[in-house]
């Protein structure tokens, strides 16, 4: 008689649990804090999806800003957003960003406070490599922290930001490790700080959540 365990699928054909897409569980919980004239970040544009979800959830006094150093992925994005019905803006000079919508910033996420004009109510970033794009082109702890870093000021009281943490390609542990040291050391009287993982799948990516108290 074949054993519950072995009647198993394998993890490549079994359906997707809601708790493992750490996507998802991101957007939801960035959607809780986010108002219609809230100024927005996407601190990996990639393919446009997060920047799509943060968009939709904007009135005409919002902003949200997309960084991403690949401009194939400005360009995805752009696409993207435009297909939705929104109009993109596209910048490519460092300076201090005023006007509402969605702009579309072809620069590291290390630079985001040179465009910033006021405090970030939610800010979301996908880390590792662009899907489908190349692989050698990463995100990388040093400059993540640097975006961190720049970000923790900037973040308004109960605002939020989540970070997908993807562990398994070259330099992805470093970065993972890197990142949860960082959050781990924010004082708990300004932050709180929240970690999602599937702890059966040692490769799976995890989810940071990092709320402002004050």
């Amino acid at each position: 008689m074949r054993s519950p365990r072995t009647a198993t699928p394998p993890e490549s054909l079994a359906p997707r649990s809601s708790l493992g897409r750490v996507v998802v569980l991101a957007q939801r919980l960035l959607a809780e804090v986010i108002r219609p004239d809230a100024r927005l970040l996407d601190l990996t544009a990639g393919n446009g999806c997060d920047s799509l979800f943060l968009a939709r959830h904007l009135g005409p006094d919002g902003q949200l800003l997309s960084f991403d150093i690949q401009l194939s992925a400005i360009e995805a994005t752009a696409v993207r957003l435009a297909a939705a019905g929104f109009l993109p803006r596209r910048v490519a000079t460092r300076v201090p960003l005023h006007e509402p919508g969605c702009q579309l910033i072809h620069d590291g996420h290390q630079f985001l406070d040179a465009y910033l004009t006021g405090p970030v109510a939610a800010a979301i970033g996908n880390l590792g490599y662009l899907p489908g794009g190349d692989k050698q082109l990463i995100t990388r702890a040093e400059t993540t922290l640097e975006a961190l870093r720049a970000l923790w000021p900037r973040l308004e009281a109960g605002g939020r930001l989540a970070l997908v943490l993807y562990p398994g390609h070259p330099g992805g542990d470093e970065e993972c490790a890197a990142v949860e040291w960082e959050c781990a050391g924010l004082p708990a009287a300004a932050f709180d700080v929240i970690r999602l993982q599937v702890y059966n799948r040692r490769r799976a990516p995890s989810l940071l959540v990092v709320e402002r108290r004050l």
